[in-house]
């Protein structure tokens, strides 16, 4: 049966986060799906962390408990074990949406030009509950130039999954040169190679906390460290171009609806289509 579903790979980096770690590993166990890679790096927890993990390592490809460099050594660590076919990871206090694994291979199967995939931003609060918020027009479809003109604000990283063969054509590893933003400067080079197609459908959700959050506590740090990357990129990327479409955008104000400036701007920023559900024909995709 499994021969019928493609590997996927899910990594779960944690360090002391037993509050929420057996949520998230539910999350992964039971999407159910027949042939899946779930490796837990646990950098040397000091809670109950890893009673937590030895509960369900039966059902995991590979766990260790040591200490480590951080999450993004961990995040190495585990990817240098896997074998999956389609790849992404979750920290340890995210969680999948139920069937999402499923989806994100239908998605993939149906559309083989899609290499790289973020499904659309959605939230737990700290109890778990669902939530969704989008203050931007088309803030859920990416392009190199959306991320360089807007500093990538931002990809939701445990929404994304990626073929292997992408993260072979980008080198195979997660940087260690950044403390915070590894997760950006892994999609910077992604861009290099694809597009990233996004969906309406709900994979992931990150947890807000109220205590302990780098994301929050160290928001200015992570900022800093997208800045000077998309720096660099600009560098390498033409800047004439990234010139032009700031022209062209600041241009856009003068056009007096703002539903024709919304369609101008996602065509000067060459947004790939959203893949959607249509009552018709299924997933299908859209522009809008």
């Amino acid at each position: 049966m499994t021969a019928d579903f493609p590997k996927i790979t899910i990594v779960t980096p944690s360090y002391n986060q037993g509050k929420y770690l057996e949520d998230t590993i539910l999350s992964v166990l039971g999407q159910g799906y027949p042939n899946l890679e779930y490796i837990i790096i646990d950098g040397g927890s000091t809670d109950d962390s890893v009673a937590i993990i030895k509960k369900y390592e039966n059902q995991l490809a590979y766990w260790v408990s040591e200490k480590d460099e951080g999450l993004y050594h961990g995040l190495q660590k585990g990817f240098a074990k896997s074998t999956g076919e389609i790849m992404a990871w979750l920290n340890a206090d995210d969680m999948y949406h139920k069937k999402s694994l499923f989806l994100v291979v239908d998605l993939f199967e149906k559309f083989k030009e899609v290499h790289w995939l973020m499904g659309s931003n959605t939230f737990f609060d700290e109890s778990g509950y669902p939530f969704t918020y989008d203050d931007q027009p088309y803030a859920q479809r990416w392009s190199q130039t959306r991320l360089l003109l807007f500093n990538g604000h931002f990809i939701q990283q445990e929404s994304v999954f990626w073929r292997r063969g992408l993260w072979e054509k980008a080198g195979g590893f997660i940087s260690q040169d950044y403390s915070l933003a590894a997760d950006f400067e892994l999609w910077i080079r992604f861009f290099r190679y694809e597009k990233l197609y996004s969906t309406s459908f709900m994979l992931s959700g990150f947890r807000f906390r109220n205590e302990n959050q780098k994301s929050f506590n160290q928001r200015n740090q992570y900022l800093e460290q997208v800045y000077a990357l998309t720096d660099q990129e600009k560098k390498i990327s033409p800047n004439l171009h990234l010139r032009f479409c700031r022209l062209l955008i600041s241009l856009t104000k003068l056009i007096p609806k703002r539903k024709w400036r919304e369609k101008i701007i996602a065509n000067i920023l060459q947004l790939p289509p959203k893949i959607i559900f249509d009552r018709n024909e299924g997933f299908v995709f859209s522009k809008r």
